[in-house]
């Protein structure tokens, strides 16, 4: 009777619990628990499929190599005739002198083991060598780059609060994003796609901005513009500014981006904060250009352009831009996550309507109730007071699925649907083969409670084998499929766990209630 009693306890928490996350899926704001997250193919949402430009990756790459090598050159005092990036992907150097070229040469050697020798020439005493990257290495950072921006997107797909999302690389150079519930899909594809590449460059002052717009522009600058929307008016108006080429600072030293609210504007602008190493450069930059002019650069668009008016310490600025609060929140969201590695185009787009997703519940809830009164009247027919039991057993399954469902935030899809249909005819097999032990020692004479007994002894080895070699491909399918298949597997195995506790402990503990409490003396089964 004590080991009764606590089954029944335990039982009871259990279905209290499932309740308790159940009910937000149909009673919103009852209690504080989330509902049962629907996939994209129930609820509707967006399906992208990006390819990620890798080669880019491989020519930011070089030109930063080649800025090192610079560098480097000048920290040597080797002079150079020029460094210049050729054909994307290779530099060309041209040094004169034969002591210049031999510590070239030794420099070469010792710093950049890293590139290869395309092609090396030495006339009238000046050297002139072409430099790229082996095969290997290209190879390896096309591959990086495609990672990189996988987990840069998730993490930002994550910030932007999308629940579930489904990401994953597709092919060499391709991810496929699916985002159940997305209604603002334009706003989702900018935060997506935006490289956020942040930089900090000097302007150039020493030369004119009209004369760079007819075509003289000096070879260490470039132009690049501020755009500015009236809000009165919403008309766009772009602002020339000539900058110098080479970045003072980049945005791969930034510790955190948030939003802030301007208290003598009372405009949203974002908080930057650099890593140690960020915020000494970012000190040594502005106190070697006091009054001179840095301009913020978002992938090539210039944020703001301010005056530098005195040393900054501190490792923190701000960006302005007349932000709106929605603006400014997905800025500070990509500077966090950090920039891709190379930019991203949109190959495939699909908006996912809802209308499919209610029917495709409505037909599948439509099997479930099906089958369901089908295996009810079977059980109930066939093993009358008993199946009896194993149908409400069945009702509590369905409810513990739909209660881990909610409780671990797993996502509910149409092979999902199915899995739990599958689910139902499988949560009367174990009570099938323990129903029908439980008659072969009746038949040989023995009283209720011993056949009861003897049946769930003989039966409980054969049903956790069978069960646990279900639940074994079930959780290789979660961990190696993807998508419809990881749906199927979630609910497959919340099924299996449901059908064994309440086929071994639920059920047992009715029989035992009728038979030790009650004192039943006869089973209808």
């Amino acid at each position: 009777m004590k080991n009764l009693s606590w089954r029944l306890i335990v039982i009871a928490a259990v279905i209290v619990a499932a309740v308790i996350y159940v009910i937000p899926t149909f009673q919103p704001g009852v209690w504080p628990h989330k509902k049962i997250n629907l996939g994209l193919d129930l609820q509707g949402g967006m399906h992208l499929v990006l390819e990620v430009d890798a080669d880019k990756a491989v020519e930011n790459t070089i030109e930063r190599m080649g800025q090192e090598l610079r560098q480097m050159l000048k920290k040597e005092r080797i002079r150079t005739l020029g460094v210049e990036r050729v054909e994307t992907v290779k530099l060309t150097v041209k040094v004169a002198g034969e002591d210049d070229i031999r510590r070239f040469d030794e420099l070469l050697d010792e710093e950049f083991r890293d590139l290869r020798i395309a092609d090396r020439t030495v006339r009238e005493n000046v050297l002139e060598i072409v430099l790229d990257l082996p095969d290997e290495e290209t190879d390896h950072i096309r591959k990086l780059a495609v990672g990189q921006a996988l987990e840069t997107i998730r993490n930002r797909i994550d910030q932007f609060g999308v629940s579930e999302p489904d990401i994953r690389i597709q092919g060499e150079r391709r991810i496929l994003i699916q985002l159940p519930g997305i209604k603002d899909t334009q706003r989702a594809k900018e935060l997506i796609g935006k490289t956020a590449l942040l930089e900090f460059k000097l302007l150039d002052e020493e030369h004119d901005v009209d004369a760079a717009l007819n075509g003289n522009i000096p070879a260490s600058s470039e132009i690049l513009y501020e755009t500015k929307e009236d809000p009165s008016t919403r008309r766009v108006q772009k602002i020339p500014f000539l900058v110098k080429k080479r970045t003072s600072l980049t945005g791969a030293y930034l510790t955190d981006a948030r939003v802030q609210i301007d208290s003598q504007y009372n405009e949203p602008y974002v908080s930057i904060t650099f890593d140690k190493k960020g915020a000494r450069l970012f000190e040594r930059i502005t106190a070697e250009n006091v009054k001179k002019r840095l301009a913020i650069v978002l992938d090539d668009n210039v944020y703001s352009a301010p005056v530098i008016q005195e040393k900054i310490a501190g490792g923190e600025a701000r960006i302005t831009g007349n932000f709106t609060t929605e603006e400014a929140r997905d800025l500070a969201i990509v500077l966090r996550a950090g920039a891709l590695p190379a930019p991203v185009q949109i190959l495939e787009e699909r908006t996912v309507g809802p209308s499919l997703g209610s029917d495709s519940i409505r037909m599948g809830l439509l099997s479930m109730c099906m089958g369901g009164i089908l295996v009810v009247l079977f059980m109930a027919v066939y093993y009358k007071g008993s199946g009896v039991v194993a149908d409400f057993a069945l009702m509590l399954n369905i409810l513990l699925i739909a209660g881990g469902l909610a409780g671990f935030g797993a996502t509910l899809t149409l092979p999902g649907i199915a899995g739990i249909i599958l689910t139902i005819g499988m949560a009367v097999d174990a009570n099938v083969l323990i129903f029908e032990r439980i008659r072969e020692e009746m038949n040989l004479g023995k009283t209720p409670r011993a056949a009861v007994d003897a049946g769930y002894d003989r039966a409980t080895l054969t049903i956790l084998d069978a069960n646990v070699t279900t639940l074994i491909a079930a959780l290789v399918l979660f961990q190696f499929g993807t998508g419809p298949v990881k749906g199927f597997a979630v609910t497959l195995s919340l099924g299996v766990v449901a059908s064994l506790f309440t086929a071994l402990v639920l059920a047992r503990a009715i029989f035992d209630y009728f038979l030790i409490s009650r004192k039943v003396r006869t089973i209808s089964i």
